[in-house]
């Protein structure tokens, strides 16, 4: 039974209930974007302005948001991921139509494969233009919603003014709503454009719902678990979204299970910690073991390409995935598919009373003796053995020094943003921590728009961009951006003359290159151009030149001259 308590109306302040019987005169459209944001909670917007979107920059000028514009849609819409995965938080991304529209896809792709919460508002023709007919406004498409719906969770069209609070806190749910991620609003120019004598907005409720675990089900998962005699976890990116290491710690030490984490669930599980694989997955012996595993616990993956050493991985035992994206249950195993929030899940496993140390003891065993922490570590130690060992092998030195010269030249509490290049490959595997990447939807230009949106959240905090020459080239406008800022971030620029990792590629599969090799900039005189400090460093000085860089307030570039190699690949292996 409803009752009225159930649904309380907000109560305005003296002074909302003046402004709403008088509205403020000048407004329109555009004000009710930037009220209903400013409402839900939004304090830092990213974009670009372009015509049809004028109101909505003409609107910011008189809120309370913080306006962070960047010089490409594309890289405004990276930025806006990375503050979206930094605070938890939903990112407003503000852009025009058609081209400005479009030039965002790519990091929108991104975003929805790091399930990163944008909220991106674009403008739209006139109202007269929509439909599909040739009207010939200026960037007119048939259907621009076509070109997004494939690429975002939800997708929100206004037509009257009075829809944009509404629309604009729908598509806030869906990006905060497990799983997160972007999504999209259009309003057309002439509705922003408008003047409204609507009331401003005030109390906008867009909770997002929760994503809890079916009982029975975790009643299933935990009784597999409990009689598991070699369990072993694998931790996602779902795991770090989810705010849920301490519970995946908790589980994991109740059960001595060792834990290996995925690329986007670095961070996930302490580094050093007994039961830690670390993130060696594209490696035979630690697919070795995780096949061994009597009951594989998979937290927030799908087991894709990377997760799985590109489709190698087969494993023998019991499955369970827990997973907020539901086309990401058994898309790749069969499993007992618990489709829920990865901290949610992991407290219903920890609360379920079959995993308390007296229950896992009287536990029955159908698979032979349990595993008790101390073989948990020895089998660890010797997995992690054996990567090494391998990886020495491959005499790799150098790669393994420039990567150690940055971890140490990294504060603790900086956070870094990797482009696709080799020393991300090797950090993939090698970061001894939480780092974030493009290697959702593994994009060109991530790193460093991405570390301005970083450094937009929380500017007090250094934050290292690292990129190969030819993905930097795709964001050297955003050396303006930084500087106009004043962002504290060090781009640190390994300049091999190419894309060095396809390099490799067609030298493996074909013998030779093609398009590879680029003609580039000095790209310390390019900085400097910009008024950015800039430094060529040597692998001898990366640690104290990088480390100078970050200390020092606002942007820096550091570029290092360097020919990487990878280690060698283990999916590719026939041995088993």
């Amino acid at each position: 039974m409803m009752h009225d308590h159930d649904h309380e109306t907000p109560r305005l302040t003296p002074a909302q209930l003046a402004a709403a019987l008088s509205p403020p005169a000048g407004r329109t459209g555009g004000d009710l974007v930037t009220e209903t944001l400013y409402g839900l909670g939004a304090t830092t917007v990213f974009g670009l302005p372009g015509q049809h979107a004028l109101a909505v920059f003409d609107a910011l000028r008189r809120s309370p948001l913080t306006y962070v514009g960047l010089r490409v849609e594309n890289n405004a819409g990276f930025a806006a991921d990375a503050y979206g995965r930094t605070t938890g938080e939903v990112a407003p991304l503000l852009l025009s139509t058609g081209p400005g529209a479009l030039t965002s896809l790519a990091a929108l792709q991104e975003a929805a494969a790091a399930s990163a919460p944008v909220l991106a508002i674009s403008g739209q023709v006139p109202r007269a233009g929509l439909g599909g007919g040739r009207h010939g406004y200026l960037h007119e498409l048939r259907d621009q919603q076509a070109s997004f719906r494939d690429v975002v969770k939800s997708v929100h069209l206004v037509r009257t003014a009075s829809q944009i609070p509404s629309a604009i806190a729908a598509a806030w749910e869906s990006a905060l709503t497990a799983p997160h991620g972007p999504v999209w609003v259009e309003i057309p120019a002439d509705v922003l454009a408008a003047p409204t004598t609507l009331p401003p907005v005030t109390a906008v409720d867009a909770t997002p719902r929760e994503l809890v675990p079916r009982p029975e089900l975790t009643a299933v998962a935990a009784h597999l678990l409990a009689g598991a005699a070699r369990p072993v976890i694998v931790a996602g990116g779902g795991v770090v979204r989810a705010d849920a290491a301490g519970k995946l710690r908790a589980l994991a030490e109740r059960l001595a299970a060792p834990v290996v984490t995925t690329y986007g669930g670095k961070g996930a599980f302490p580094w050093e910690h007994p039961l830690s694989l670390r993130s060696w997955i594209e490696d035979r012996h630690t697919t070795d073991f995780l096949e061994d595993a009597d009951v594989l616990l998979v937290v927030g993956s799908g087991l894709g390409e990377l997760s799985s050493n590109y489709h190698t991985f087969a494993p023998r035992g019991r499955v369970i995935q827990i997973e907020a994206d539901l086309g990401k249950l058994e898309a790749n195993h069969p499993a007992l598919g618990i489709h829920a929030d990865a901290r949610a899940a992991l407290s219903a496993l920890l609360e379920s009373g079959q995993l308390e140390p007296a229950a896992l003891k009287a536990a029955p065993l159908e698979t032979g003796a349990r595993r008790d922490p101390t073989e948990a570590a020895a089998a660890v130690r010797a997995v992690l053995a054996a990567v090494e060992e391998r990886i020495a092998g491959q005499h790799l030195e150098p790669e393994r020094a420039i990567l150690t010269a940055v971890r140490d030249a990294l504060p603790a509490r900086a956070a870094s943003f990797w482009d696709m290049t080799i020393l991300t490959y090797w950090a993939w595997a090698a970061w001894p921590g939480p780092m974030h990447s493009a290697q959702g939807s593994g994009g060109l230009g991530y790193a460093f728009p991405a570390a301005l949106g970083a450094a937009a959240a929380d500017p007090a905090q250094p934050v290292l961009a690292v990129s190969g020459d030819g993905g930097a080239m795709y964001s050297i406008a955003e050396l303006a951006t930084a500087r106009q800022h004043g962002l504290p971030v060090t781009w640190l620029i390994v300049d091999d003359g190419g894309y060095g990792i396809l390099r490799e590629y067609l030298t493996d599969a074909y013998g030779e290159t093609m398009g590879t090799d680029l003609t580039g900039p000095d790209f310390v005189a390019l900085a400097e151009s910009f008024g950015v400090p800039a430094v060529r460093t040597t692998p001898e000085s990366l640690r104290e030149d990088l480390a100078k860089a970050l200390a020092a307030p606002g942007p820096s570039v550091v570029v290092l001259p360097a020919r990487l190699r990878m280690f060698a690949p283990t999916h590719t292996d026939t041995a088993r």
